[in-house]
């Protein structure tokens, strides 16, 4: 037996007893269970894969394809979950496998395989053309891509100083137990604490010439703690303040250069976070959320900080101009969109204020849609979704393009594994920062009667992605200028276009930070991606805020 089918087969047994008894976390795992030494074996070397691409690509041409893309993917999961001074589980998992996607009789066709070998590639690449003409016969209009010229061999790296699967697991249940440790001694009753690590191998190869071999890393720490009153029978949360990034292990040194100076105490983080030195603080906020004064309803100026304010642009901005969704073709799962291209075509449609910017790309430095080319062979770019408040553009990929009149594509094209087929998946969806110099200290003081929101909290949004509420984690009071208190049981209540244009004030571009979803779902059958929203803290003017503690 080979020491890879050996490690592969123990980590198996090993994965049955560590997954015994997990929490309904809702997490999605991928691939089969293995040890953790397994996540540090090499994959397949990058002349191996353009082989086995090559026979993929030459089987489906010599089947009937017009154009063929595959993709050779090894991806690697690493997920921790603690409570109190208990390791609840540990999840070490790999999938490896190929994906072959063609055009023929100009339709669709997608086969995979984990069978990774010339003769089980071929017959993968002919069942996937088999498909394409099968279903052309229900296909009313030929597939149009938009052209991408091929780059050759290229390679993207992720660009590390701390490979996470390289430390120990005994050095990261350390770090939660201390986190967890710390909360308790600062008066957290119950303390949850969670690490994921993902490593996405992927290549890349296509009729179009493109052959581009890709190693991408992400990281999420996170918690909650829990204070408890157990005289009222009450208890209060904090979550971490923290954000997924396109990142190593060096997330998690907590520099201090990278952290930014926010009233109350507060800490923002960049680049960097200290997960002790948030568990500590969240512990003493969530004790103080339980003698919190609770908010009066009425119409607030908000001043909105990042880790709050990228969920707002996720629901309200993010998911309304996928091109897709737009276009109907989400309705059945997740809605549709307000944002139509009626809308678009006008090119006055009015999103927000004129000092709304939101940009899609998927280059910025750390965040988690941060890749060299999409799933598709398209270079990563930078685009316009609202300038100076006006809707201009949407998320769109290649056979997407051409309904917009555009002639190339975003390059936001995603799937979360070798044995899902790619489709149009969100990018970073980002508000540009304000040019003249800000601090959020400076915006407090310019503010009579508001609130002060921190952190990601419940939130609903309708299916045209436009009427929604939203929660957050800390709410503190704004008066003449000055934070006076903690609020509780706070919600506000809008449509995307009245709050967008109730935008009345930025933040310049050092308060600027990142806000992230790791497990974003979309798609029949679903699929996950990770993408990440950047904005320095910004207020909005007269929002409505409800109660949402009192009893109907």
């Amino acid at each position: 037996m080979k020491r890879r089918d050996f490690i592969h087969l123990s980590g198996m047994g090993m994965g049955a007893l560590l997954t015994a008894g997990i929490p309904a976390t809702g997490i999605p795992v991928l691939g089969n269970s293995v040890v953790p030494e397994y996540l540090l074996e090499p994959g397949v070397d990058v002349a191996t894969k353009k082989r086995f691409a090559d026979i993929a690509l030459n089987a489906a041409k010599s089947k009937g394809a017009t154009y063929t893309d595959v993709r050779i993917g090894r991806y690697l999961q690493q997920f921790m979950f603690t409570r109190e001074m208990k390791v609840q589980n540990i999840v070490n998992a790999e999938s490896y496998g190929v994906g072959i996607r063609v055009i023929a009789n100009g339709t669709w066709g997608f086969a995979a395989t984990s069978n990774v070998t010339p003769d089980a590639i071929a017959r993968c690449a002919e069942t996937a053309v088999a498909i394409a003409k099968a279903n052309s016969k229900f296909q009313t209009e030929p597939v149009v891509l938009a052209p991408q010229k091929g780059v050759g061999d290229v390679t993207w790296k992720t660009p590390i100083t701390k490979n996470a699967f390289e430390i120990p697991v005994q050095q990261k249940i350390e770090l939660l137990m201390k986190v967890n440790s710390e909360a308790m001694k600062n008066g957290a009753g119950f303390v949850t604490s969670n690490l994921f690590f993902v490593n996405e191998q992927k290549y890349f190869a296509s009729t179009d010439g493109t052959y581009a071999d890709q190693d991408i890393h992400r990281v999420w720490p996170t918690f909650t703690v829990t204070a408890v009153d157990k005289a009222a029978g009450k208890f209060k949360t904090r979550d971490a303040l923290s954000s997924p990034m396109g990142m190593g292990y060096e997330y998690l040194d907590g520099l201090a250069s990278e952290k930014i100076a926010a009233p109350n105490g507060l800490v923002g983080y960049r680049n960097s976070y200290d997960m002790v030195e948030d568990a500590i603080l969240a512990a003493k906020q969530a004790k103080e959320k339980l003698t919190a004064k609770t908010v009066q309803p009425g119409k607030y100026d908000l001043v909105l900080d990042p880790n709050h304010l990228g969920l707002t642009i996720h629901e309200s901005v993010g998911h309304p101009t996928e091109l897709d969704r737009v276009l109907g073709y989400e309705a059945n799962y997740a809605g549709t969109s307000f944002a139509t291209l009626d809308k678009w075509k006008t090119k006055k449609f009015n999103y927000g204020s004129k000092l709304v910017n939101i940009v899609a790309d998927k280059l910025q430095p750390h965040s988690l849609g941060k890749v060299g080319y999409d799933d598709e062979g398209v270079p990563s770019k930078e685009w316009d979704l609202i300038k100076d408040g006006i809707l201009v553009n949407y998320q769109a990929i290649r056979d997407q393009a051409a309904i917009l009149g555009e002639k190339e594509s975003n390059g936001c094209c995603y799937a979360d594994n070798w044995d899902s087929v790619q489709f149009q998946r969100m990018p970073n969806v980002s508000l540009k920062h304000g040019n003249e110099k800000r601090s959020v200290f400076d915006m407090i003081k310019g503010v009579d009667k508001g609130i002060y929101i921190i952190g990601r909290g419940s939130y609903s949004i309708d299916q045209q992605r436009y009427n929604f509420q939203f929660g957050g984690q800390l709410f503190y009071e704004i008066k003449n200028g000055e934070l006076v208190g903690m609020l509780d049981d706070v919600a506000y209540q809008s449509n995307t276009q009245e709050f967008w244009n109730s935008c009345a004030q930025l933040c310049d571009k050092d308060d600027y930070r990142m806000f992230g979803s790791f497990f974003d779902g979309k798609g029949q059958p679903s699929q996950v991606s990770a993408v990440s929203h950047g904005s320095a803290t910004t207020r909005f003017n007269g929002v409505n805020v409800i109660n949402t503690g009192r009893k109907i």
